[in-house]
């Protein structure tokens, strides 16, 4: 009996050991399970991409170019109907997006200017709080990139053939087409990582489809037989605008040039000066197969002689189908990306944005490039998936910003935002909940003057239907009614009808820029 009694005793505390252990395994993975964890970022950043090009915004385009795989993420996601930027020029742009603050706090006015790598920066702090963090592709400010674990860049803007890459260790040239490259890259990173226990924070940064738009040798055909619609306004006049819109120089009809915009190389220049550029650094197979494309082009524009309006068409015409394909290349590479992380199961903690530097003229106004406070340069594509957090397939009307994006990412990752940036998170927005304080303004400041394009320093506020836009150093006021008058052909300043509006935009104007810090340029009332 001692011996059952002794067997029974030693099986009740065994059970209470094992229960205990069960008991105390079962906690832990509780409180793991309950502890959410935190998102990997995918922050995809194109250069000049006009949201037009993007068949998500169904615009008249669509149907002649689709985007099929950053498509897919407004499918999955969210698209952002009213971002915009705070300064429609590259760098600038880039460093409000790391920064969270405007130009004139982060430093960054201009494309000459040089980026203060000591600032905090959205990346700094994702990796002091034990995010793993990388850069690859386009950098375009001047200095070291600062916060990140890896990084491999191109210098400058960069090259589409066989460009260039700057990493910490090494610099060289890369055989191959610049966005299959960055996307080869960035893929190579996720994979030597997605075993380090960390969330990730990637910054994959396209070149295209900045100037000089050329195509890549998947897609050198694509669009040569499509007649792409014309904007309505691809002839504006600019007659009731200001000095600025007359002064620009940034029209296809003036501006873009046949040879190293449109690439009409004689066989003596292809090699020289500028055009070294992209021809010169092709292998004899790239060439190839550019000549087998570009040189009936060449030889049929020759044979045509165009002039006037006619000549503008046909620009037009070449424009977008060397834009539009160094586009489908992006799209494609998305897709690649998007591929990887659904087979390797990170699609489902991930969030995943889509968005450029700024916005582009795609012909509107005669125009192409941006820097201008109108609408197709100052708003930009935005797109975000997050798998559980944004209803798939859902549209945002909500003014946001590029100055928003440093606040929204510190904020999925649960790091605390400093005071110094001076956007807002879009998380509450992702969740289709619009705060009752959201923004009714936003506020805008182009620097760079004189510069290439002409374009005059100018600043504004824009809301949910009217625009207003002060010209400093020209002493000129613009307004638009952007629900009569979505293509800002007339400008109503000091109209009469308008003079209630007028006097309110004004005054909220002021405000915003002592919101903001900004200082009063000259000739600001």
């Amino acid at each position: 009996m001692k011996q059952v009694h002794v067997h029974s005793f030693s099986n009740l505390m065994l059970l209470l050991v094992l229960s205990a252990a069960t008991l105390s395994c079962a906690e832990k993975s509780t409180e793991t399970i309950s502890e959410p964890q935190r998102p990997n970022i995918l922050f995809i950043f194109s250069d000049d991409h006009a949201f037009q090009a993007i068949s998500a915004y169904e615009h008249q385009l669509a149907d002649y170019a689709p985007t099929p795989n950053i498509d897919r993420i407004a499918e999955n996601g969210m698209r952002f109907d009213r971002a915009y930027v705070t300064n429609s020029i590259c760098a600038p742009s880039r460093a409000t997006v790391l920064t969270g603050a405007h130009s004139h706090v982060n430093g960054h006015r201009t494309n000459g200017d040089i980026f203060d790598g000591e600032q905090i920066t959205f990346p700094k702090l994702l990796r002091e709080n034990g995010y793993t963090t990388a850069l690859i592709g386009k950098w375009h400010l001047r200095s070291k990139p600062t916060g990140f674990d890896h990084w491999e860049v191109l210098p400058g803007q960069g090259h589409y053939y066989n460009p260039d890459f700057i990493s910490d260790t090494d610099t060289g040239a890369v055989e191959g087409y610049v966005s299959d490259l960055i996307t080869d890259k960035s893929l190579a990173w996720l994979d030597a990582n997605k075993g380090s226990g960390k969330p990730f924070m990637l910054m994959l940064q396209h070149k295209a489809p900045h100037r000089e738009w050329e195509k890549g040798p998947d897609h050198l055909t694509l669009y040569e037989d499509v007649e792409f619609p014309e904007p309505a306004n691809l002839f504006d006049d600019y007659s009731n605008r200001g000095t600025a819109a007359k002064e620009q120089d940034m029209t296809i009809r003036e501006t873009m040039q046949l040879d190293s915009d449109l690439k009409l190389w004689t066989e003596e220049n292809k090699n020289k000066g500028s055009y070294n550029r992209t021809y010169g650094r092709m292998n004899d197979t790239q060439r190839a197969a550019w000549d087998a494309v570009y040189n009936p082009i060449i030889q049929e524009f020759q044979e045509q002689n165009l002039q006037g309006n006619d000549l503008v068409r046909w620009k037009y015409q070449r424009y977008m189908r060397d834009y539009l394909a160094t586009i489908r290349s992006v799209d494609d590479n998305v897709g690649r990306v998007l591929d990887y992380l659904e087979e390797n199961g990170l699609d489902e903690n991930t969030l995943i944005v889509y968005t450029s530097d700024q916005g582009f003229y795609l012909g509107e106004h005669g125009w192409f490039d941006k820097r201008f406070m109108y609408e197709e340069s100052f708003r930009t594509p935005l797109l975000m998936q997050w798998q559980g957090k944004i209803p798939e397939g859902t549209v945002n009307s909500d003014l946001v910003s590029n100055l928003d994006f440093a606040q929204t990412f510190l904020d999925v990752a649960g790091v605390e935002a400093p005071d110094r940036m001076q956007g807002r998170s879009l998380l509450p927005l992702m969740r289709g909940e619009t705060p009752e304080n959201w923004r009714d303004y936003l506020y805008y400041h182009y620097y760079e003057f004189p510069a290439v394009h002409s374009v005059n320093k100018h600043e504004g506020i824009t809301g949910e239907r009217y625009k207003l836009m002060h010209f400093y150093e020209l002493g000129e006021w613009e307004m638009y009614d952007l629900e009569k008058d979505p293509m800002e052909m007339n400008n109503i300043y000091n109209h009469p009808e308008y003079d209630s509006i007028q006097h309110s935009l004004v005054d909220r104007f002021k405000r915003i820029k002592r919101q903001y810090g900004v200082i009063h340029p000259r000739n600001t009332p």
